[in-house]
């Protein structure tokens, strides 16, 4: 595997645009003129548009019952967009209409994520999709959103680019390692210099040589393709209960235990002096393995339900020694 495998550049991520809207045609379930915050963005609409309300005020919009304020949500991708790209949008109810169905989404601007300094880099509009959760109250404007500049995500930075980790390798010592890889692998281009430092278990920081600074995309594209040995993770069991799976590597060891399980009674571990029984690692009796336990279980049919409940047990006990990770 290369390192673009296991790690990214820091940021090319994905950003998130957002911002507050109405949808307006809806057949009488909208928030109704009972809400204000409805009302008053529909007043200020009109304003906006040439057509204040008279001297009623908000009472002439008592009735107004195909309206509905909403929140709007667009997602940059992580390589970023050019202006007039398009790109789906969510639209959500954020007061108390009843179904957004047959709605349209008034022209809707949409602000970056940098909440210290709000710029405008989308307007979302057009007729809403329903989702599939049968609420009625969220859907999805397909390419509803167009940028009006374009949205880079900078990725150098004091002459330098910080490699992220994704979270299923994230470990101090896969960090090392990666930093070692690159140190020896590009040091024919830093002059004896160390390019590379592992800052915590998820960051690498990689210092850009003098002579790619005016390019820096083929330096980034040459580190992401440096080769790697299948990384050294800590040992982990993965569970995810609605599935029913259990999914761990056949490293995963577990302490010495006695285990009783309905009608079952299993033991692990190497057996005290003058007593007897079968271990459940024929190799390594000191050193029961995760796999043995579960083959034996597997042997007498205990349910997948069972196991994985016996699972978490060892690892309240402080018997599995491996990281539980339940999804």
């Amino acid at each position: 595997m290369t390192l673009k495998s296991i790690c990214r550049v820091k940021g090319q991520e994905e950003n998130t645009l957002h911002g507050l809207g109405f949808v307006v045609g809806l057949k009488g379930t909208g928030d109704g003129g009972d809400f204000l915050p409805t009302i008053r963005a529909l007043e200020k609409a009109m304003r906006v548009m040439g057509e204040p309300l008279g001297s009623d005020g908000l009472k002439e919009l008592k009735d107004a019952k195909n309206v509905a304020l909403v929140s709007v949500t667009a997602t940059v991708p992580a390589a970023g967009a050019r202006q007039g790209d398009k790109v789906d949008c969510i639209v959500s109810s954020v007061g108390t209409a009843k179904s957004l169905e047959g709605g349209r989404l008034f022209l809707t601007p949409l602000i970056g994520p940098d909440r210290n300094n709000p710029r405008i880099f989308a307007f979302a509009q057009g007729p809403i999709t329903l989702d599939d959760s049968g609420m009625g109250t969220t859907g999805r404007i397909y390419r509803g959103c167009q940028l009006e500049s374009d949205f880079y995500n900078p990725f150098v930075k004091d002459g330098k680019i910080t490699l992220v980790l994704d979270r299923n390798y994230a470990d101090f010592q896969v960090a090392q390692d990666i930093a070692e890889l690159i140190n020896s692998q590009l040091s024919f281009d830093s002059q004896g210099q160390t390019l590379a430092k592992a800052i915590n278990q998820v960051n690498v920081e990689v210092e850009i040589p003098n002579h790619y600074r005016q390019d820096p995309v083929l330096f980034v594209s040459m580190v992401l393709a440096l080769p790697m040995l299948q990384p050294q993770t800590g040992a982990r069991v993965v569970v995810n209960e609605r599935a029913g799976s259990i999914v761990f590597g056949g490293d995963v060891e577990i302490g010495p235990v006695a285990i009783t399980h309905k009608n079952i009674v299993i033991e692990a571990g190497a057996p005290p002096e003058g007593q007897q029984f079968v271990a459940l690692d024929s190799e390594d009796a000191a050193r029961p393995k995760l796999k043995g336990l579960v083959d034996a279980l597997n042997a007498v049919q205990v349910p997948t339900k069972d196991i994985i409940e016996i699972i978490k047990g060892l690892h309240r006990n402080g018997k599995l020694y491996g990281q539980l990770i339940i999804e």
